[in-house]
């Protein structure tokens, strides 16, 4: 599944190429994705202006002056921006043709992505209830142990909770809590203050560093412009299973927790 890097890489690319656009017609090709696509899209987004697009958390916004378009790329969804005489693609469900003779194209094998609407002052209730984001000030090590108090959760499941803070995906979580020298056994709440300073600038980093790169490599995903992310060939534990760890002389474990799979390095995560 895109993460929060992958889902960011994407609102950078197609912010140069449909801010500002204005959208000629709209076509729904197949409405059934993880939701129905509203089909009122179709009259109400005509002659409509793309104001701007921002991210929260995975969803990228397309803003209008009476809302705006929420789209979630689910395990396989891609957004692409192609000259609008190119034939379409197999799963290419949803088109926003615009007035510079190009298409925004949302393409998902899987049909677990979704496009929604919300009104003006209206916040979807897959909108609600999130933590803060990452990369904002609002992300210390502060609001990180505060929330840690009394949680018996492993604290990789801990740091994954989108209520905690949102975005921190499971490639990430296991990256951050190496560069932190955490184990990801440690239980969220015998963590002391120090240890999640130093978690909250390794997960801030980690972020940074695959955002800069285009995000991880997977096996569905692409960047607005078809080509891979690369942050995978810098990956340090993640996929690295019985690979020597690149601190110390250890090697790489994997174990699952909570149905999803842990990589870590047993001799310098403590």
């Amino acid at each position: 599944m895109p993460e929060l890097p992958e889902v960011e890489t994407t609102r950078r690319g197609l912010e140069p190429l449909i801010t500002d656009k204005k959208i000629i017609s709209v076509h729904i090709y197949k409405k059934k994705l993880r939701w129905n696509i509203p089909t009122h899209l179709k009259k109400a987004l005509k002659n409509q202006n793309i104001l701007k697009i921002s991210r929260c958390a995975k969803y990228l916004l397309l803003h209008f002056d009476f809302g705006q378009l929420v789209m979630h790329l689910g395990m396989s969804g891609s957004l692409s921006v192609v000259d609008s005489s190119q034939p379409l693609k197999k799963h290419e469900h949803f088109e926003l043709k615009l007035d510079n003779s190009t298409s925004l194209r949302f393409h998902d094998p899987r049909r677990f992505g979704s496009i929604l609407w919300q009104k003006p002052n209206e916040t979807l209730t897959l909108l609600k209830n999130l933590g803060p984001e990452p990369l904002s000030y609002e992300f210390d090590e502060d609001s990180l142990f505060k929330s840690s108090i009394g949680k018996s959760k492993n604290i990789k499941s801990f740091i994954m909770d989108s209520k905690i803070v949102v975005g921190v995906g499971n490639i990430y979580a296991s990256e951050s809590l190496f560069l932190a020298g955490i184990s990801p056994k440690r239980m969220a709440g015998k963590t002391s203050k120090e240890r999640y300073k130093v978690l909250t600038h390794s997960i801030k980093n980690v972020l940074k560093d695959a955002i800069n790169n285009g995000g991880t490599t997977l096996n569905d995903f692409s960047n607005v412009d078809g080509n891979p992310g690369y942050f995978s060939q810098v990956l340090n534990v993640y996929g690295r299973e019985n690979m020597p760890c690149f601190r110390c002389s250890g090697k790489i474990k994997r174990i699952i927790q909570n149905q999803r799979a842990t990589y870590y390095c047993p001799k310098c995560q403590r």
